[in-house]
Protein backbone atom coordinates (compact mmCIF):
# COMPACT_ATOMS: atom_id res chain seq x y z
CA UNK A 1 0.00 0.00 0.00
CA UNK A 2 2.61 2.75 0.74
CA UNK A 3 4.48 1.44 -2.82
CA UNK A 4 1.71 2.11 -4.28
CA UNK A 5 1.27 5.70 -2.65
CA UNK A 6 4.41 6.91 -3.22
CA UNK A 7 4.28 5.92 -6.97
CA UNK A 8 1.25 7.53 -7.38
CA UNK A 9 2.50 11.02 -5.64
CA UNK A 10 5.53 10.42 -8.09
CA UNK A 11 3.10 10.23 -10.74
CA UNK A 12 1.26 13.21 -10.10
CA UNK A 13 4.23 15.48 -9.05
CA UNK A 14 5.53 14.22 -12.85
CA UNK A 15 1.77 15.16 -14.73
CA UNK A 16 2.46 18.22 -12.48
CA UNK A 17 5.70 19.01 -13.77
CA UNK A 18 4.57 18.19 -17.40
CA UNK A 19 1.60 20.23 -17.86
CA UNK A 20 3.87 23.09 -16.44
CA UNK A 21 6.29 22.87 -18.91
CA UNK A 22 3.84 22.06 -21.86
CA UNK A 23 1.84 25.83 -20.33
CA UNK A 24 5.65 27.55 -21.36
CA UNK A 25 5.94 25.62 -24.38
CA UNK A 26 2.58 26.92 -25.69
CA UNK A 27 3.39 30.07 -24.91
CA UNK A 28 3.90 32.68 -27.87
CA UNK A 29 7.15 33.65 -29.32
CA UNK A 30 8.24 37.11 -28.60
CA UNK A 31 10.40 38.75 -30.88
CA UNK A 32 11.76 42.74 -30.34
CA UNK A 33 12.06 44.77 -33.72
CA UNK A 34 13.65 47.55 -32.86
CA UNK A 35 13.03 50.12 -36.06
CA UNK A 36 14.35 53.76 -37.00
CA UNK A 37 12.51 54.97 -38.82
CA UNK A 38 11.59 58.59 -37.73
CA UNK A 39 9.72 60.06 -40.52
CA UNK A 40 5.73 59.78 -39.75
CA UNK A 41 4.98 58.01 -42.78
CA UNK A 42 7.35 55.44 -42.12
CA UNK A 43 6.82 55.13 -38.22
CA UNK A 44 3.30 54.72 -39.42
CA UNK A 45 4.16 51.97 -42.21
CA UNK A 46 6.21 49.96 -39.54
CA UNK A 47 3.97 49.82 -36.91
CA UNK A 48 0.81 49.10 -39.30
CA UNK A 49 2.99 46.15 -40.61
CA UNK A 50 3.98 44.72 -37.16
CA UNK A 51 -0.10 45.27 -36.40
CA UNK A 52 -0.66 43.45 -39.32
CA UNK A 53 1.95 40.05 -38.41
CA UNK A 54 0.58 39.65 -34.94
CA UNK A 55 -3.29 39.50 -36.38
CA UNK A 56 -1.83 36.94 -38.22
CA UNK A 57 0.62 34.97 -36.16
CA UNK A 58 -1.07 33.77 -32.96
CA UNK A 59 2.47 31.61 -31.97
CA UNK A 60 5.07 34.14 -32.71
CA UNK A 61 4.56 37.85 -31.74
CA UNK A 62 6.31 41.12 -32.44
CA UNK A 63 7.25 44.05 -29.88
CA UNK A 64 8.15 47.22 -31.93
CA UNK A 65 10.55 49.25 -30.24
CA UNK A 66 11.98 52.74 -31.39
CA UNK A 67 15.74 53.00 -32.12
CA UNK A 68 17.47 56.17 -33.60
CA UNK A 69 19.96 56.91 -35.86
CA UNK A 70 21.92 59.32 -34.11
CA UNK A 71 23.14 56.72 -31.57
CA UNK A 72 22.27 53.21 -32.95
CA UNK A 73 26.01 52.32 -33.49
CA UNK A 74 26.77 52.82 -29.79
CA UNK A 75 22.99 51.45 -28.23
CA UNK A 76 23.62 48.33 -30.11
CA UNK A 77 27.07 47.91 -28.89
CA UNK A 78 26.27 48.72 -25.48
CA UNK A 79 23.34 45.70 -26.04
CA UNK A 80 25.45 43.61 -27.39
CA UNK A 81 27.86 43.17 -25.19
CA UNK A 82 24.88 42.77 -22.24
CA UNK A 83 23.44 40.22 -23.91
CA UNK A 84 20.29 42.65 -24.70
CA UNK A 85 20.00 42.91 -28.08
CA UNK A 86 16.31 43.04 -30.05
CA UNK A 87 16.20 40.20 -32.34
CA UNK A 88 15.31 41.96 -35.18
CA UNK A 89 17.41 44.65 -36.00
CA UNK A 90 17.24 47.51 -38.73
CA UNK A 91 20.32 49.58 -39.14
CA UNK A 92 22.43 50.52 -42.55
CA UNK A 93 25.13 48.30 -44.21
CA UNK A 94 27.95 50.34 -43.47
CA UNK A 95 27.31 49.77 -40.14
CA UNK A 96 27.52 46.34 -39.92
CA UNK A 97 31.02 44.80 -41.09
CA UNK A 98 32.54 45.26 -36.81
CA UNK A 99 29.40 43.48 -35.40
CA UNK A 100 29.35 40.53 -38.46
CA UNK A 101 32.75 40.41 -37.80
CA UNK A 102 32.71 40.61 -33.71
CA UNK A 103 30.02 37.68 -33.87
CA UNK A 104 27.32 40.13 -32.82
CA UNK A 105 25.20 39.03 -36.24
CA UNK A 106 23.60 35.71 -37.00
CA UNK A 107 24.70 34.59 -40.14
CA UNK A 108 21.44 34.16 -42.71
CA UNK A 109 22.51 32.14 -45.74
CA UNK A 110 20.84 29.29 -44.26
CA UNK A 111 18.09 30.74 -42.95
CA UNK A 112 16.72 33.03 -45.86
CA UNK A 113 14.02 31.84 -47.99
CA UNK A 114 14.16 31.50 -51.84
CA UNK A 115 12.46 34.23 -52.68
CA UNK A 116 13.72 36.84 -50.81
CA UNK A 117 17.30 35.70 -51.96
CA UNK A 118 16.10 35.80 -55.70
CA UNK A 119 14.13 39.13 -55.30
CA UNK A 120 17.56 41.27 -54.09
CA UNK A 121 19.92 41.83 -57.04
CA UNK A 122 23.47 40.23 -55.97
CA UNK A 123 24.35 43.73 -55.91
CA UNK A 124 22.36 44.71 -53.24
CA UNK A 125 23.69 41.10 -50.91
CA UNK A 126 27.31 42.26 -51.41
CA UNK A 127 26.08 45.67 -48.94
CA UNK A 128 25.92 42.88 -46.40
CA UNK A 129 28.02 40.26 -47.04
CA UNK A 130 31.53 39.70 -44.69
CA UNK A 131 33.62 36.84 -45.10
CA UNK A 132 31.24 35.01 -47.32
CA UNK A 133 28.56 35.36 -44.76
CA UNK A 134 24.95 37.42 -45.04
CA UNK A 135 24.80 39.12 -41.63
CA UNK A 136 21.58 41.37 -42.88
CA UNK A 137 19.14 41.78 -45.64
CA UNK A 138 19.41 45.18 -47.67
CA UNK A 139 15.73 46.76 -47.91
CA UNK A 140 15.54 50.62 -48.67
CA UNK A 141 18.19 52.26 -50.65
CA UNK A 142 18.67 55.84 -51.85
CA UNK A 143 20.55 57.98 -55.06
CA UNK A 144 22.23 61.04 -54.26
CA UNK A 145 20.88 63.73 -56.52
CA UNK A 146 20.56 67.20 -57.41
CA UNK A 147 17.63 68.83 -56.02
CA UNK A 148 16.71 71.78 -58.27
CA UNK A 149 15.10 75.15 -58.71
CA UNK A 150 13.12 74.66 -62.20
CA UNK A 151 12.22 77.83 -62.35
CA UNK A 152 15.70 79.18 -62.04
CA UNK A 153 17.44 76.40 -64.53
CA UNK A 154 14.50 77.21 -67.12
CA UNK A 155 15.04 80.68 -67.31
CA UNK A 156 18.80 80.02 -67.33
CA UNK A 157 18.42 78.19 -70.76
CA UNK A 158 21.14 75.88 -69.52
CA UNK A 159 20.58 72.19 -70.56
CA UNK A 160 18.48 70.10 -67.98
CA UNK A 161 20.08 66.78 -67.46
CA UNK A 162 18.37 63.40 -67.62
CA UNK A 163 19.15 59.64 -66.55
CA UNK A 164 19.71 59.12 -70.13
CA UNK A 165 21.91 62.31 -70.76
CA UNK A 166 23.44 63.38 -67.98
CA UNK A 167 25.71 66.53 -67.02
CA UNK A 168 29.23 65.38 -67.01
CA UNK A 169 31.35 66.90 -64.11
CA UNK A 170 32.58 69.14 -65.96
CA UNK A 171 29.60 70.07 -67.42
CA UNK A 172 28.36 70.25 -64.13
CA UNK A 173 31.08 72.88 -62.80
CA UNK A 174 30.80 75.13 -65.74
CA UNK A 175 26.87 75.22 -65.64
CA UNK A 176 27.29 75.69 -61.57
CA UNK A 177 29.43 79.05 -62.45
CA UNK A 178 26.69 79.93 -65.22
CA UNK A 179 24.00 80.15 -62.65
CA UNK A 180 26.02 81.72 -60.01
CA UNK A 181 26.23 85.60 -59.56
CA UNK A 182 24.46 89.07 -57.58
CA UNK A 183 25.06 86.42 -54.08
CA UNK A 184 23.29 83.70 -55.64
CA UNK A 185 24.99 80.62 -56.12
CA UNK A 186 24.24 77.46 -58.40
CA UNK A 187 24.65 75.00 -56.09
CA UNK A 188 24.91 74.46 -52.11
CA UNK A 189 26.98 71.51 -50.74
CA UNK A 190 25.72 70.25 -47.42
CA UNK A 191 28.75 68.55 -46.06
CA UNK A 192 28.29 68.22 -42.35
CA UNK A 193 28.95 64.36 -43.05
CA UNK A 194 31.45 64.77 -46.48
CA UNK A 195 32.90 61.63 -46.41
CA UNK A 196 29.78 59.04 -47.61
CA UNK A 197 29.29 61.88 -50.01
CA UNK A 198 32.41 61.92 -51.43
CA UNK A 199 33.11 58.49 -52.12
CA UNK A 200 29.82 57.49 -53.09
CA UNK A 201 29.22 59.76 -55.68
CA UNK A 202 33.56 59.03 -56.65
CA UNK A 203 32.35 55.96 -58.21
CA UNK A 204 30.93 57.62 -61.12
CA UNK A 205 34.56 58.77 -61.89
CA UNK A 206 36.19 56.00 -61.48
CA UNK A 207 37.22 55.87 -57.79
CA UNK A 208 37.34 53.32 -55.56
CA UNK A 209 39.66 54.57 -52.36
CA UNK A 210 39.64 51.43 -50.64
CA UNK A 211 41.59 48.06 -53.04
CA UNK A 212 41.53 44.99 -51.14
CA UNK A 213 44.52 42.77 -52.04
CA UNK A 214 44.73 38.68 -52.76
CA UNK A 215 45.26 38.11 -49.35
CA UNK A 216 42.20 40.38 -48.17
CA UNK A 217 43.88 42.95 -46.52
CA UNK A 218 42.75 46.48 -47.67
CA UNK A 219 44.96 49.90 -48.24
CA UNK A 220 43.77 53.47 -49.20
CA UNK A 221 45.34 54.92 -52.50
CA UNK A 222 43.70 57.82 -53.55
CA UNK A 223 43.93 57.96 -57.38
CA UNK A 224 42.76 59.68 -60.53
CA UNK A 225 39.07 58.73 -59.95
CA UNK A 226 38.86 59.52 -56.43
CA UNK A 227 40.12 63.14 -57.27
CA UNK A 228 37.51 64.56 -59.52
CA UNK A 229 34.65 64.88 -56.92
CA UNK A 230 36.53 66.92 -54.04
CA UNK A 231 38.29 68.52 -57.32
CA UNK A 232 35.01 70.33 -58.40
CA UNK A 233 33.58 70.61 -55.18
CA UNK A 234 36.82 72.52 -54.07
CA UNK A 235 37.41 74.49 -57.20
CA UNK A 236 33.06 75.57 -56.90
CA UNK A 237 33.39 77.04 -53.51
CA UNK A 238 37.61 78.29 -53.82
CA UNK A 239 37.65 79.12 -57.88
CA UNK A 240 34.73 79.83 -59.31
CA UNK A 241 32.52 80.84 -56.30
CA UNK A 242 29.71 78.80 -57.68
CA UNK A 243 29.13 77.09 -54.07
CA UNK A 244 28.38 78.71 -51.25
CA UNK A 245 31.25 78.42 -48.51
CA UNK A 246 28.79 78.59 -45.70
CA UNK A 247 26.63 75.19 -46.24
CA UNK A 248 29.67 72.92 -46.14
CA UNK A 249 29.62 72.46 -42.67
CA UNK A 250 25.51 72.27 -42.93
CA UNK A 251 23.44 68.66 -42.91
CA UNK A 252 20.86 68.45 -45.57
CA UNK A 253 18.20 69.79 -43.97
CA UNK A 254 19.85 73.36 -43.22
CA UNK A 255 20.53 74.53 -46.90
CA UNK A 256 16.21 74.38 -47.82
CA UNK A 257 15.79 77.85 -46.22
CA UNK A 258 17.93 79.32 -48.80
CA UNK A 259 17.02 76.90 -51.38
CA UNK A 260 13.18 78.24 -51.07
CA UNK A 261 14.43 81.54 -50.72
CA UNK A 262 16.31 81.61 -54.10
CA UNK A 263 19.79 81.54 -52.99
CA UNK A 264 20.62 78.47 -54.04
CA UNK A 265 19.91 77.24 -57.82
CA UNK A 266 20.58 73.07 -57.03
CA UNK A 267 21.52 71.08 -53.86
CA UNK A 268 22.79 67.61 -53.99
CA UNK A 269 20.79 65.11 -51.32
CA UNK A 270 19.09 62.08 -51.19
CA UNK A 271 16.23 60.71 -52.55
CA UNK A 272 14.43 60.98 -49.40
CA UNK A 273 14.58 64.47 -48.45
CA UNK A 274 11.73 65.03 -51.34
CA UNK A 275 9.49 64.60 -48.41
CA UNK A 276 10.97 67.23 -46.58
CA UNK A 277 10.94 69.96 -49.72
CA UNK A 278 6.99 68.51 -50.76
CA UNK A 279 6.17 69.55 -47.04
CA UNK A 280 7.96 73.07 -46.74
CA UNK A 281 8.49 74.42 -50.18
CA UNK A 282 6.51 77.97 -49.91
CA UNK A 283 2.98 77.58 -52.53
CA UNK A 284 4.40 78.20 -55.99
CA UNK A 285 7.80 76.95 -55.42
CA UNK A 286 8.66 74.79 -58.75
CA UNK A 287 11.36 72.05 -57.57
CA UNK A 288 12.79 69.30 -59.45
CA UNK A 289 14.80 65.91 -59.18
CA UNK A 290 18.16 65.79 -61.66
CA UNK A 291 20.25 63.05 -61.61
CA UNK A 292 24.13 63.44 -59.97
CA UNK A 293 26.50 63.73 -62.88
CA UNK A 294 27.94 61.30 -64.72
CA UNK A 295 31.87 60.34 -65.11
CA UNK A 296 34.01 57.67 -67.05
CA UNK A 297 31.64 54.84 -65.09
CA UNK A 298 28.74 56.66 -65.64
CA UNK A 299 26.24 57.00 -62.83
CA UNK A 300 27.25 54.40 -61.21
CA UNK A 301 27.03 55.62 -57.08
CA UNK A 302 27.70 53.92 -53.65
CA UNK A 303 25.07 53.66 -51.67
CA UNK A 304 24.38 51.48 -47.98
CA UNK A 305 21.06 50.26 -47.87
CA UNK A 306 19.17 50.22 -45.22
CA UNK A 307 19.02 46.74 -43.23
CA UNK A 308 17.17 44.44 -41.17
CA UNK A 309 20.01 41.79 -39.14
CA UNK A 310 18.77 39.50 -36.38
CA UNK A 311 21.25 39.36 -33.48
CA UNK A 312 23.35 36.39 -32.96
CA UNK A 313 22.11 35.94 -29.21
CA UNK A 314 18.97 35.46 -30.56
CA UNK A 315 16.85 32.06 -29.62
CA UNK A 316 15.01 32.37 -32.19
CA UNK A 317 16.32 33.31 -35.51
CA UNK A 318 14.06 31.13 -37.93
CA UNK A 319 10.85 33.36 -36.54
CA UNK A 320 12.82 36.46 -36.81
CA UNK A 321 13.93 35.76 -40.44
CA UNK A 322 10.21 34.65 -41.05
CA UNK A 323 8.81 38.19 -39.88
CA UNK A 324 11.63 39.82 -42.07
CA UNK A 325 10.37 37.67 -44.92
CA UNK A 326 6.87 39.00 -44.28
CA UNK A 327 8.18 43.20 -43.73
CA UNK A 328 9.75 42.28 -47.12
CA UNK A 329 7.23 40.82 -49.74
CA UNK A 330 7.44 43.34 -52.51
CA UNK A 331 3.82 44.62 -51.38
CA UNK A 332 5.23 45.42 -47.64
CA UNK A 333 8.68 46.80 -49.26
CA UNK A 334 6.91 49.17 -51.33
CA UNK A 335 4.86 50.23 -48.23
CA UNK A 336 8.15 50.88 -46.75
CA UNK A 337 10.00 52.81 -49.63
CA UNK A 338 6.88 55.28 -49.89
CA UNK A 339 6.70 55.41 -46.13
CA UNK A 340 10.56 56.38 -46.28
CA UNK A 341 10.61 58.26 -49.99
CA UNK A 342 13.40 55.78 -50.90
CA UNK A 343 13.70 53.12 -53.29
CA UNK A 344 13.16 49.43 -52.37
CA UNK A 345 16.55 46.89 -53.18
CA UNK A 346 13.62 44.44 -54.55
CA UNK A 347 13.27 43.70 -57.84
CA UNK A 348 9.61 42.83 -57.91
CA UNK A 349 8.96 46.14 -55.41
CA UNK A 350 10.88 48.48 -57.98
CA UNK A 351 8.46 47.69 -60.40
CA UNK A 352 5.16 49.47 -58.54
CA UNK A 353 3.56 52.23 -60.76
CA UNK A 354 3.77 54.49 -57.41
CA UNK A 355 7.74 54.09 -57.88
CA UNK A 356 6.91 55.38 -61.57
CA UNK A 357 4.92 58.67 -61.58
CA UNK A 358 6.13 62.07 -62.09
CA UNK A 359 4.73 63.43 -59.13
CA UNK A 360 7.21 64.20 -56.74
CA UNK A 361 9.79 62.91 -59.48
CA UNK A 362 9.61 58.90 -58.53
CA UNK A 363 10.48 58.26 -61.77
CA UNK A 364 13.80 60.50 -61.78
CA UNK A 365 14.75 58.02 -58.75
CA UNK A 366 13.59 54.90 -59.84
CA UNK A 367 15.31 54.89 -63.33
CA UNK A 368 18.66 55.30 -60.94
CA UNK A 369 17.84 52.18 -59.32
CA UNK A 370 20.28 49.95 -61.46
CA UNK A 371 23.66 52.17 -61.00
CA UNK A 372 23.50 51.95 -57.71
CA UNK A 373 26.42 49.92 -56.12
CA UNK A 374 27.65 49.05 -52.91
CA UNK A 375 29.46 52.01 -51.05
CA UNK A 376 33.29 51.55 -51.29
CA UNK A 377 33.42 51.22 -47.65
CA UNK A 378 30.91 48.27 -47.31
CA UNK A 379 33.32 45.82 -46.02
CA UNK A 380 36.30 47.45 -44.57
CA UNK A 381 36.82 46.60 -40.69
CA UNK A 382 38.07 49.95 -38.82
CA UNK A 383 35.56 52.28 -41.60
CA UNK A 384 34.19 54.22 -38.37
CA UNK A 385 37.25 55.43 -36.90
CA UNK A 386 39.00 55.85 -40.27
CA UNK A 387 36.48 58.53 -41.24
CA UNK A 388 35.76 59.91 -37.71
CA UNK A 389 39.47 60.61 -37.21
CA UNK A 390 40.98 60.94 -40.33
CA UNK A 391 38.69 61.38 -43.37
CA UNK A 392 36.09 63.93 -41.97
CA UNK A 393 38.38 66.64 -41.06
CA UNK A 394 41.00 66.08 -43.93
CA UNK A 395 38.08 66.56 -46.10
CA UNK A 396 36.55 69.38 -44.53
CA UNK A 397 39.85 71.11 -44.41
CA UNK A 398 40.64 70.44 -48.32
CA UNK A 399 36.81 72.22 -49.00
CA UNK A 400 37.79 74.88 -46.99
CA UNK A 401 40.46 75.72 -48.51
CA UNK A 402 42.53 75.04 -45.45
CA UNK A 403 45.46 72.19 -47.00
CA UNK A 404 45.71 71.21 -50.70
CA UNK A 405 44.97 68.23 -52.90
CA UNK A 406 48.20 66.19 -52.34
CA UNK A 407 47.79 66.77 -48.26
CA UNK A 408 44.41 65.62 -48.33
CA UNK A 409 45.67 62.51 -50.04
CA UNK A 410 48.99 61.87 -48.19
CA UNK A 411 46.28 62.13 -45.23
CA UNK A 412 44.01 59.63 -46.18
CA UNK A 413 46.81 57.29 -47.26
CA UNK A 414 49.14 57.67 -44.53
CA UNK A 415 47.13 58.05 -41.34
CA UNK A 416 43.81 56.10 -42.78
CA UNK A 417 46.34 52.79 -43.49
CA UNK A 418 47.27 53.04 -40.27
CA UNK A 419 44.37 53.04 -38.85
CA UNK A 420 42.72 50.22 -41.26
CA UNK A 421 45.91 48.42 -39.68
CA UNK A 422 45.00 48.14 -36.33
CA UNK A 423 42.03 45.97 -37.63
CA UNK A 424 43.57 43.64 -40.15
CA UNK A 425 46.67 42.37 -37.59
Amino acid sequence: MRTRLLCLALLLLLAGCSSGGGGRDDAPVTLRFQSLAWQEESVEANKELVKEWNATHTDVKVEYVQGSWDSVHDQLLTSFEGGEAPDVIHDASDDLADFAYGGYLAELTGLLPARLKSDIPQRSWETTTFGGGVYGVPFLQEPRVLVANATWLKRSGVRIPTPEHPWTWAEFRTITEQLSGDGRYGVAWPLKDPVSATLNLSLSAGGRLFHRDADGRVTVRFEAGDEVVPRTVHDQVGTDRSASPTTLGSGGSDTLPGFFGGRYAMVPLGFSYRQQIAQQAPKGFDWQVLPAPAGVDGLAQGVSPQTLSVAEDSPHKKEAVAFIDFLLRPKNMVRLALGDWMLPTGTEALKDPALHTTENDWATGTALAGRLRPAPAQSVRGYPEWKDKVATPAFQEYYSGAIDLDELRTRLERDGNLVLARYQR
